[in-house]
């Protein structure tokens, strides 16, 4: 081999190192900004969260869609700071929030600058009985709750940000009775969109569930030994029952 072909083969290889270099850094940005959103969240730091996503970023949660930065301001800061802080752009006594943040899997798109995210959230929360309010959401109770992520990240001048955040919870339980005794729509769904309900969402997703339905949250990766969608079966018995509630 001539020099030039073998600098030419060094080239080519320290090439392909950089961008898989680049790759693993993009990742480890991501899974920290993922980590410091379930951190912030903790602390009901609402404003900071606000500060991860893009501009034209949007957060599907709970049966809505809250776009732009002013729709993820107004679910963040206008619904859930003013609903379980009083305001206050921080944790409050007697209120607990945890959202550990895990089986966090980060795939970079090919353009660099977009990449898909699968994780969970195992979150613990409720309020002591020294700290209630006067409404009924105020009021002392301990739940858990369950949840999938499958979220997308944009980098913006060189800082990767929250994009879609696709959050949806799958299970909750009261803490004394546990998961067997969960009531149907624990956490009853938006039904009313902005501005009509003044911290609602821009629009309402249809396709919608909470525990004890169980269904699959589409993967956004295929699978990587098979390459085949990894689609699961939606038990006929199941099935039957969802079409005799109607």
């Amino acid at each position: 081999m001539s020099d030039n072909s073998q600098i030419a083969a060094l080239e080519s290889r320290l090439n392909d190192l950089e961008k898989r270099l680049t790759v693993r850094e993009d990742e480890l940005d991501i899974r920290k900004l993922q980590h410091l959103y379930g951190y912030l969240i903790d602390k009901c730091m609402y404003n900071e969260t606000v500060d991860l996503f893009t501009d034209d970023g949007e957060v599907r949660f709970f049966g809505g869609v809250w776009k732009g930065k002013e729709g993820v301001r107004r679910l963040y800061v206008e619904r859930f700071q003013k609903r379980f802080t009083y305001g206050n752009n921080g944790p409050i006594d007697g209120f607990l929030l945890d959202h550990p943040q895990l089986q966090d899997i980060i795939n970079i798109q090919p353009d660099g600058v977009t990449a898909l995210g699968r994780a969970r959230s195992m979150m613990q929360a409720g309020r002591h009985k020294d700290y209630e309010g006067d409404a009924p959401h105020l009021k002392a109770r301990q739940w858990w709750e369950g949840g999938i992520y499958e979220n997308t990240y944009k980098k913006v001048d060189g800082v990767w940000r929250m994009h879609i955040l696709n959050y949806m919870p799958i299970w909750h339980a009261d803490f004394e009775s546990g998961w067997a005794n969960t009531p149907h729509e624990y956490v009853p769904f938006p039904k009313v969109t902005y501005p009509e309900d003044p911290t609602g969402p821009d629009e309402l997703i249809t396709d919608h569930w909470l525990w004890p339905t169980h269904k699959l949250n589409a993967f956004h990766m295929k699978h990587p030994v098979t390459g085949e969608e990894m689609v699961a079966q939606r038990w006929q018995g199941d099935i039957d029952r969802e079409n005799a509630r109607g």
